[in-house]
């Protein structure tokens, strides 16, 4: 009689449950498509929308360049990628309903979501709304009107241009997210931070917003590092009993420069103010000047931009602003030169 020990039976085991693994890692390698939308035909879809219903967990889509007039939802679906053309090339117009494009839709959820390459204008005032999602990916997107997250978890924007909005670019509440290298331009506000949200910004350019640059209030958490916040009605003010830090950023020609209110907490590093109406202010009617908020740190100094007239933020080589607090420099933009 054979006799197998307990460890051949377990060994025999491990080895079975590899190779099922690695059957159903294939099975699903094969499964995952690229799918094409194209006006002209040339590809599997002409519709964005139909391309998304159609599409399983870790599908592509790729959308040739065009003019695509149709609102797009993406809801109940996860490890999604949607590749615009490019910015320049391809525009979803909206067609109906208030908000363009849509990522979740409640109750439902959509999970790992990544979008480039593409413009979205807004259509009744709103362009994007994220609603009930995590893992959600927007790169190289410009957004014409605003963006709007709720519940929304493990959000990156990144290389954006938001603007245009007669409310706020990027509304944020009850969200986690994070936004890096975007332009943020011509809103009413340029980022609004609500609820219980816990968000990052970081080396944006926030300008020509009609009131505050940043918003944040209720019980939000906001972390700023390395912006460049510029002619705005405000640069950044803390309502509520919100918490903010902010460091290594340039806040200049906006009426305003920090506004804290009494409940709210702000911690400030590190930061360079220029040619603003006021740099410290307490809220109040009417704002007050506080300048017990200047940290020892920051700096009263002109950036020296290169040419503000015509928004352009970057740093000449002559600025003060290099190898500050461990900063290579302050603000969202390099010099022009290159750091010694």
């Amino acid at each position: 009689m054979r006799v197998i020990s307990r460890t051949g039976v377990l060994a025999s085991a491990l080895l079975l449950f590899v190779r099922l693994g690695v059957a159903a890692g294939a099975e699903e390698a094969e499964s995952v498509r690229t799918l094409v939308v194209a006006q002209d035909g040339s590809g599997q879809f002409t519709s964005i929308q139909a391309a998304v219903d159609a599409a399983g967990k870790g599908d592509t889509i790729r959308i040739k360049a065009g003019a695509y007039r149709e609102d797009v939802t993406i809801h109940s679906k996860e490890k999604l990628r949607l590749i615009g053309d490019g910015m320049d090339q391809v525009t979803i117009l909206g067609r109906e309903r208030v908000g363009v494009f849509h990522i979740g839709k409640w109750p439902y959820g959509a999970s790992d979501i990544d979008i480039s390459g593409l413009t979205i204008n807004e259509h009744g005032g709103h362009a994007m709304g994220m609603f009930n999602g995590r893992g959600i990916v927007l790169r190289d997107v410009r957004i014409n009107g605003m963006v709007f997250g709720q519940q929304v978890r493990d959000v990156r924007i990144e290389n954006c241009v938001i603007g245009g909005s007669e409310t706020t670019g990027v509304q944020l509440a009850d969200s986690h997210a994070v936004l890096v290298g975007n332009v943020i331009h011509d809103n009413d506000h340029g980022v609004t931070v609500a609820g219980k949200s816990d968000v990052r910004l970081e080396r944006n350019v926030i300008t020509r917003s009609l009131f505050e640059g940043v918003v944040v209030m209720d019980k939000a958490r906001v972390v700023l590092v390395s912006n460049t916040i510029v002619k705005n009605g405000g640069g950044v003010g803390f309502w509520g009993a919100s918490q903010g830090e902010a460091t290594g950023n340039i806040v200049g020609f906006n009426k305003v420069g920090f506004v804290v209110a009494p409940s709210s907490q702000a911690k400030l590093s590190y930061n360079a103010l220029y040619s603003n109406g006021g740099d410290y202010l307490r809220a109040g009617t009417p704002l007050q000047p506080a300048p017990e908020l200047r940290a020892d740190s920051d700096l009263a100094v002109d950036p020296r931009f290169v040419d503000p007239g015509r928004d352009d933020f970057r740093l000449r080589s002559d600025t003060p602003l290099l190898k500050v607090g461990g900063f290579s420099y302050l603000g969202a933009l390099a010099p022009v030169a290159p750091i010694p």
